[in-house]
């Protein structure tokens, strides 16, 4: 028998001190970066998007795949990337921990909506309000010392 799964992850980070230095110019050139990785994970993208001081990556992961190490792989690898390119300058790196939240297929076209419109969305809401209303959203319990 082969193994089958069907589960969407949104995975959330932020820049380190949530800077704002992922400026829009070079963004599509650092998503096709972490697009190319999370192939070589054999891993599919729906949707990849943020804005100056965070990402959303909306994707599956392959069974053989665990959270955690994509995340690490995706963080460690883009760093180098963005720093040997030149990418983002001031860019200090990503904050340390993440969040990922699971979803059924039946919300994936909602959610690469969401994603898309990063720009329109965090005109009006910071990140720190949307990643609190997330957690509070999947019912994850946290401690706010850690948004300071």
């Amino acid at each position: 028998m082969t193994t089958y799964t069907q589960i969407l992850y949104q995975i959330v980070f932020s820049t380190k001190n949530r800077e704002r230095t992922l400026h829009k110019e070079n963004r599509d050139v650092l998503y096709k970066y972490i697009w190319g990785l999370l192939e070589n994970k054999k891993c599919h993208l729906y949707r990849i998007g943020g804005v100056e001081d965070h990402i959303h990556i909306l994707t599956d992961l392959h069974s053989t795949i665990s959270l955690a190490s994509l995340v690490k792989d995706i963080k460690l690898t883009s760093t180098d990337y963005i720093k040997k390119n030149n990418l983002f300058k001031n860019f200090n790196g990503w904050q340390e921990g993440y969040g990922a939240f699971t979803y059924s297929i039946k919300d994936k076209n909602k959610l690469i909506d969401y994603i898309k419109n990063q720009e329109i969305h965090h005109a009006r809401k910071t990140f720190k309000n949307e990643y609190i209303k997330l957690l509070n959203e999947h019912g994850i319990e946290f401690d706010e010392k850690y948004f300071l």
